[in-house]
């Protein structure tokens, strides 16, 4: 079955990934209900019979398959093209890449998606950007789907949120007299990294947890609300581009299958 492979910091990021690009792509496709969905492709990660993989262990990923692949790692030069230095994430991106590329012999891969939290470092998206430049072109054919969240994963649920009730609506208009501003709306100004006072209200993990206060509640922000909303919202958070990334780039997939 073909597979698109999902690199993400964590669980709750795949699942915000995958769940919105199905949205996406069923929305594009009339005729792709849930069944059919099923049997077009599946989310996985770089080693067999897993969902995603994390950043955080690419080097360990690598080092398995050596041993238990025989896989021959390229050598890293430390720069794309022409010289010129790849940005952060760049070159774990081209590592990613190039173990990809070692297992299409044996897996039928036709997509990477990288979902990144940008933690006030835009350079990341640029260095992943650097390493699509430098395989987009290959062969055989890999799409390449970037998800940069700014400044987190986080500011995605934010852009969703529409209070249900009177509770909520209570909430978060005390959020925005707090902030003068509307968190939902305006979820990329959330850029503090502390949880202490006075900090804590502009930090987006805070927010979105007073909001949701559960992952049940959290998950309705990209399951429920409509496609046309988050891409409304999502124009500074990075999840516009992203839809836009799975419409174009999956959706070919989809129709060349």
């Amino acid at each position: 079955m073909t597979e698109f492979i999902v690199i993400v910091e964590s669980g709750a990021d795949a699942r915000i990934a995958t769940k919105l690009a199905e949205r996406v792509l069923q929305e594009k496709f009339d005729w792709l209900d849930n069944d059919i969905l099923q049997h077009c492709f599946q989310w996985t990660g770089l080693e067999e019979g897993t969902e995603f993989s994390c950043w955080r262990d690419i080097r360990k990923i690598i080092d398995d398959a050596k041993k238990q692949l025989k896989y021959n790692e390229p050598r890293y030069l430390g720069h794309y093209s022409k010289g010129v230095s790849l940005e952060a994430d760049g070159a774990a991106s081209i590592k990613i890449l190039n173990l990809v590329r070692f297992l299409q012999k044996t897996r039928h891969i036709k997509a990477v998606i990288f979902i990144r939290d940008l933690d006030n470092q835009p350079e990341r998206k640029e260095g992943i950007e650097q390493a699509r430049s430098a395989h987009i072109n290959k062969t055989p054919k890999l799409e390449i789907i970037i998800g940069a969240a700014d400044p987190k994963r986080e500011a995605w649920v934010l852009n969703g949120f529409i209070s249900s009730n009177q509770q909520e609506e209570q909430i978060l208009e005390e959020i925005k007299n707090k902030l003068s501003f509307d968190p939902c709306i305006e979820s990329h100004r959330l850029r503090a990294t502390s949880e202490k006072e006075p900090e804590r209200i502009r930090n987006v993990k805070v927010v979105v947890e007073q909001l949701t206060g559960n992952m049940e509640r959290e998950k309705q922000c990209w399951e429920d609300t409509s496609l046309k909303h988050l891409r409304e919202r999502g124009v500074d958070t990075g999840l516009t581009d992203y839809i836009c990334e799975v419409e174009e780039r999956l959706a070919a997939i989809i129709l060349s299958e």
